[in-house]
């Protein structure tokens, strides 16, 4: 085997290995967890909680990531946007995954310990159980509540950002958590929406599954609602000023159209804008606040 090709071929497992650790879902996550570092100080944070809270946080959703490809993988292979993961394609054995997994978590933890302070080290492992294992194992496939529930694990990063750098958890980041944990609904169920007959084939209880497309539609616009409404509460606590304010305003106006809109008239098409321009949202609302905490 020429040297060329060997490292073509390592390149290429390096890349399935990446792939277990869903990096575009792990980088919204590191995203909001840095949003966190950055709020919870006055000034700029120091450079090493930044440095060594991101890496440890990200090893860390990345190992969760990885369980969660494990435990799905039956799943994953009947699923359209899922069926070319490594596992279902059987480029990496369940056995690979696993000491992956635990390698790179064990990892991450333990920078987290050593590197940055203990509160970060204990809340990030309990979001790794959360997610990887009452999220994934135990709720996913038994309510149609799972997002909610389990909505929790995915609204931690800015509370593990805030904990890195202050080494508490203030109700500012307490805050931060909420508007994900509001946020997490609308932006899984309108997905749910457009892939319910690959979620019944797989046999999820998504909300679709169990209580119709109308019902989700209904409970979409509502969260988006709610959500519009707690992400009026930094400015109102002093957390955040006009800056922030105008983009929730004008953010939380959009998404409530979008959910209005997918109530009134579905479609597919328009469940996939809904999605995706969720994403958007929760990307340009953070960034609001780390603005507006710098510019009043």
């Amino acid at each position: 085997m020429t040297t060329l090709a060997l490292t073509h071929g390592r390149l290429r497992r390096a890349r399935q290995f990446l792939a277990l650790t869903k990096p575009r879902v792990v980088s919204l996550i590191v995203f909001t967890a840095v949003i966190g570092m950055f709020l919870a100080a006055p000034g700029l944070p120091p450079a090493s909680a930044v440095a060594f809270g991101t890496l440890g946080i990200a090893l860390v959703a990345g190992a969760a990531a990885a369980i969660n490809c494990l435990v799905e993988q039956k799943i994953d292979a009947v699923m359209a946007r899922t069926r070319a993961r490594p596992l279902p394609r059987g480029e990496i054995s369940a056995l690979q995954t696993l000491v992956f997994a635990c390698a790179i978590g064990a990892i991450g933890l333990g920078i987290l310990y050593f590197k940055v302070n203990t509160l970060t080290m204990w809340l990030t492992l309990a979001t790794f159980v959360g997610y990887a294992i009452v999220y994934t194992v135990l709720l996913k496939p038994a309510t149609p509540q799972n997002i909610v529930i389990g909505g929790a694990s995915g609204a931690m990063p800015p509370v593990l950002g805030w904990a890195a750098v202050a080494n508490d958890v203030a109700p500012e980041a307490l805050l931060l958590f909420l508007i994900i944990f509001m946020w997490t609904p609308p932006h899984f169920w309108s997905l749910a929406l457009y892939r319910v007959k690959e979620y019944a084939k797989a046999g999820l209880p998504m909300l679709p599954v169990t209580h119709g497309p109308e019902y989700t539609r209904l409970m979409i616009m509502l969260y988006t609602a709610a959500l519009f409404a707690v992400t009026l509460l930094p400015f109102a606590i002093r957390m955040s000023g006009v800056l922030y304010l105008a983009a929730a305003v004008a953010l939380g106006a959009t998404f409530l159209g979008h959910a209005l809109a997918l109530y009134r008239r579905y479609s597919d098409a328009l469940a996939r804008r809904t999605f995706r321009f969720s994403i958007l949202y929760l990307a340009a609302l953070f960034s609001a606040l780390l603005l507006d905490h710098y510019w009043h």
